[in-house]
């Protein structure tokens, strides 16, 4: 399966009002990265220089605790990763680690992401609009998590 097939067919939710031959310029700007099961994509505390669109399998994201790492959650194809800390410029808070061999990733890094900023800016427009949709859906979701380990531990009464 060719890369612009096969991250129009993961990613339709970034592809949808974008033409093949846009996808296809897109795909030009990133590479592939393909990992072993357990890889390690970004570590915590590391400065963030590039963000991934899963293509392909899926990737955990973990804390740790000493020597204990535990899943916060994973990402599956048609996701972004590391997307935060690349926008922010702080330090990653997560460990992004290959949940099996087979991984596919498209790396979009700083330098490809300010090339196509200004050479394909419909793309990279369409691209920053994915990022913010992303976002928004992690703050909802946590948002609504949070309202109901409220709810859970009988917090809905603590006014301070």
């Amino acid at each position: 399966m060719s890369d612009v097939i096969q991250i129009k067919d993961t990613c339709q939710e970034f592809c949808a009002a974008l033409t093949d031959d846009e996808v296809s310029k897109f795909v030009r700007y990133t590479r592939i990265r393909e990992l072993a099961a357990e890889e390690i994509v970004a570590d915590i505390g590391e400065l963030s220089d590039r963000f991934y669109l899963v293509i392909g399998g899926a990737v955990k994201l973990l804390q740790v605790d000493g020597e204990r790492e535990f899943e916060v959650g994973h990402l599956e194809p048609g996701s972004l990763v590391g997307e935060m800390s690349f926008f922010d410029r702080h330090p990653r808070t997560v460990r992004i680690r290959a949940r099996h061999n087979g991984v596919r990733l498209l790396e979009i890094n700083r330098q490809m992401y300010n090339r196509i900023r200004i050479e394909e800016p419909y793309i990279a427009t369409n691209l920053l609009e994915f990022v913010i949709r992303s976002l928004d859906s992690l703050v909802r979701y946590l948002s609504d998590e949070n309202a109901k380990l409220h709810k859970r531990l009988g917090g809905e009464d603590d006014a301070t």
